[in-house]
């Protein structure tokens, strides 16, 4: 089968509690459920069963402030391994904890629950809509359906290029745009130069990586309020949403789903079949 060469892996990214900060890695394991851990856990709140999601901050303002990581290698087929959460003041509290529960109900006060996908069948959650022009609803906050049995907000891969971000400091060079603010799984650094929004082109293809991994481009990721809040070092700028809007329908990389799992790691070329 003729291929082309489109780059290689320059990052790797999970996030095993929705909508917390997530963690880079060396190397991931694929499944049909996109990489392993990722999204393994939300905080559901108790009072309507909507899980918590940073697409609504002005409901969930701490969730960015923690930060979530795993602390065993996750295992296709069992309970999701434990996870370690930093919480804002430095704090580290673990899944496994009996009073986990009262201490996330007292920081984001209302009575929350931390869940796991073998607890959830279908979620609902939030999203707030800035007034920028350009995005489907303005100043407003809507819900919408969770994939069913997963905490994933549309697909369960999400693929970015440096081409992309490089196109995006071009047009709002005052802008950081940073990967940490687009919540990417993988990074792909382009080949040969290449610029522009170049995975718009990828869409409806197959993305190769190594001998078995194989992703179906499913389409565009549409971009949200969570790229404009501050994380860390990164200030609050509502430019960055309304850059990716005026330039690429507020679009910021794509989605995808599984067609081949297995294990890819930094530095791996991926490929169009």
């Amino acid at each position: 089968m003729t291929q082309t060469v489109l780059g290689s892996i320059v990052a790797l990214w999970r996030y095993p509690v929705k909508s917390m900060l997530g963690e880079e890695l060396n190397a991931a394991e694929v499944t049909k459920r996109g990489l392993s851990g990722d999204r393994a856990y939300a905080l559901v709140d108790s009072t309507d069963g909507k899980v918590a999601s940073a697409k609504n901050p002005r409901k969930w303002p701490q969730l960015f402030d923690c930060h979530a990581a795993l602390t065993d290698i996750p295992r296709s087929g069992v309970e999701p391994s434990p996870v370690r959460i930093t919480l804002p003041d430095g704090t580290i509290v673990n899944s496994e904890q009996a009073n986990l529960n009262q201490i996330f109900s007292k920081m984001l006060k209302r009575e929350v629950h931390l869940s796991a996908l073998s607890d959830q069948r279908t979620a609902t959650a939030e999203e707030y809509w800035p007034d920028i022009e350009g995005l489907d609803h303005r100043d407003t906050v809507t819900d919408f359906l969770l994939p069913e049995g997963t905490f994933f907000d549309c697909a369960l891969v999400h693929v970015l290029t440096t081409a992309t971000l490089d196109r995006l400091r071009e047009l709002y060079p005052e802008g950081r745009f940073e990967v940490r603010r687009f919540r990417p799984n993988i990074v792909v650094e382009t080949a040969n130069g290449e610029k522009g929004f170049v995975e718009n082109a990828w869409i409806g293809q197959t993305l190769a990586i190594t001998d078995t991994v194989r992703l179906s481009i499913t389409g565009p990721c549409p971009r949200c309020v969570m790229t404009t809040l501050p994380q860390s070092d990164l200030p609050k700028d509502a430019g960055i949403l309304r850059a990716a809007a005026q330039h690429n329908r507020a679009n910021v990389g794509v989605y995808a789903s599984v067609l081949q799992g297995g294990k890819i790691r930094r530095g791996d070329s991926v490929r169009l079949e």
